[in-house]
């Protein structure tokens, strides 16, 4: 592979334009992060007058000092539902992948600070994520729980779907993928079958409540009158139902134990060292300004990869052949990747290259990596006479299809059919990131607006009287709607990716990212027909 010789001038009005533009939009998404945490810190004295531990302080005692943490959906249900201040992003709960005794685990952390910890409907949609990252990464799972359980005001949303959680963890279970939770508070109903279906269950003396019915639900149901600690107490579950496998004497000690429980899970399989590998010729901090602010304006996303591939070095695939479509190999920490970006919309070309490259890949067990910023396909009477149709569906059915993991990261736009075939959410990518330029729709705002506006003058003319000022307000209307809701922020709200990332953070996000699907493949799993159970 030759290094790619980049034209830009880091120093030209335009970059330090797009420089600051992205700057802000890094400042914008970091607020919303921190929104959760300040909201926590408000309440902090009050839990740690009980003795708790904050959600935040659980986690970092949990993982191993000095390694990598990736944290997935932390703005799931930002500013949606009932989230009125944005104090609700992450949906309840801190997920992510991260290395607990040595070995890489999906952790779930209940966000007990904010809200009670309840559950949105976003934060069923999150949790159901982590578990489809533990199953397809063979990932063990280790949860330090304490929730209020579903927001009730919408549980007619979250109940029906809300059981496939359940389900996935008996899977999980029968898969060989171990799951540890730590009860550290009221575990209740539906709640209570999380640690129930998990296997391993530690608790804590005196702070664990765990039962079916609470204290009120049971008088008001059956008159009997009970206790929280004689209902449901950790010694109870410990000592007599044998619910719990470990009792802790607080927060601390239950982190400690769930520490020494995945010490003795068999360790992330043990793969070769990559080969030597060089960092970029050029900095990441010039990935601030390759992305035009203007989405209009043309770039090459070769100078992308040239700040994130080993010694800025790629192989392009067909580069004389529809050149809006990039195709290339590259290098990261040494690990061979394929990549697909955009230089302009998916042509019948690019649709053909496309699905060629994606299937050489998947023949070479090569990763693929997709870098998003495409207004879609291209549209009009050539590409239809050209065959657009059935060439992009040949591209569509090679990413459906292919057997190796697929990364996708939002640099740019995502519209209409470009995002699925370039990976969207639907398409079930391994991971995907998004930069906090990013948009996602199914069309750009502005011909949103103008669509609305054709169609309802087409309306109006047949009945014969035209209304330009209503025209107007809606094509007005249509356009802030649809911009409002496609930009990074509100995406991330929705799930559509697993995060927003700072452009510099790219290259070692693919790495860590490129590890976990790695071991993934070379895991040996003790499957069995049911998972464990207690008796």
């Amino acid at each position: 592979m030759q290094p790619f010789d980049s034209s830009i001038d880091t120093s030209a009005e335009e970059f330090l334009r797009n420089r600051e533009a992205m700057l802000a939009a890094i400042e914008k998404f970091r607020d919303a992060e921190k929104k959760p945490q300040v909201a926590a810190e408000a309440r902090a004295q009050r839990y740690r007058e009980r003795g708790w531990l904050l959600p935040r302080e659980r986690l970092n005692r949990l993982l191993d000092p000095g390694t990598p943490f990736v944290e997935l959906c932390p703005l799931a249900g930002y500013k949606l539902y009932d989230d009125a201040d944005g104090s609700g992003a992450g949906g309840g709960a801190i997920c992510g992948i991260g290395f607990v005794s040595g070995r890489r685990c999906v952790i779930r952390v209940d966000n007990y600070a904010v809200k009670g910890g309840t559950i949105s409907p976003a934060g069923m949609d999150k949790a159901l994520r982590m578990q489809q990252v533990a199953l397809e990464n063979r990932l063990p799972v280790v949860t330090l729980a304490q929730s209020g359980g579903a927001n009730l005001i919408y549980a007619t949303e979250t109940f029906a779907p809300g059981g496939r959680g359940f389900a996935n963890q008996a899977r999980m279970s029968a898969a060989g993928i171990p799951q540890v939770t730590v009860v550290h508070g009221g575990a209740t109903a539906g709640g209570a079958y999380q640690p129930g279906l998990s296997d391993y269950v530690v608790m804590i003396r005196g702070q664990t409540g765990m039962y079916l019915a609470g204290p009120p639900l049971l008088k008001a149901a059956t008159g009997e009158v009970a206790d929280e600690e004689s209902l449901g107490g950790a010694e109870m579950h410990c000592r007599e139902a044998g619910s719990g496998d470990y009792l802790a004497e607080d927060d601390a000690d239950g982190i400690r134990l769930a520490r020494e429980i995945v010490a003795t899970l068999p360790k992330s399989p043990q793969l070769e060292e990559s080969c030597e590998w060089q960092p970029p010729i050029y900095p990441d901090h010039e990935l601030l300004g390759v992305v035009p602010a203007d989405s209009r304006k043309p770039y090459d996303v070769r100078e992308l990869l040239a700040r994130i591939a080993d010694g800025s070095a790629l192989l392009d695939f067909k580069p004389e052949f529809d050149q809006q479509t990039v195709c290339a190999h590259i290098r990261i920490e040494g690990r061979v990747i394929g990549v697909l970006g955009n230089n302009g919309p998916i042509t019948p070309g690019g649709a053909n290259k496309a699905a060629q490259f994606i299937q050489l890949c998947d023949q070479g067990r090569t990763p693929l990596l997709f870098l998003h910023n495409t207004t879609g396909f291209m549209v009009g009477t050539a590409v239809e006479r050209q065959g657009i149709i059935k060439h992009g569906s040949k591209m569509i059915q090679a990413v459906a299809n292919a057997r190796v993991p697929k990364i996708s990261i939002v640099v740019g736009g995502s519209y209409g059919a470009g995002n699925y075939a370039m990976c969207g959410r639907g398409f079930d990518p391994r991971f995907i990131f998004a930069w906090p330029n990013a948009r996602t729709a199914v069309m750009g705002a502005s011909q949103a607006g103008k669509v609305m506006r054709i169609v309802s003058e087409q309306k109006m003319q047949r009945s014969g009287a035209v209304d330009e000022a209503a025209l107007d307000k809606l094509e007005a209307d249509t356009a802030a709607f649809l911009d409002a809701g496609s930009d990074a922020i509100s995406c991330s709200a929705r799930l559509w990716d697993d995060g927003i990332i700072d452009p510099r953070d790219t290259r070692r996000l693919l790495g860590f990212l490129l590890e976990v699907c790695h071991e993934a493949d070379a895991a040996q799993l003790a499957t069995n027909t049911f998972g464990v159970a207690r008796f």
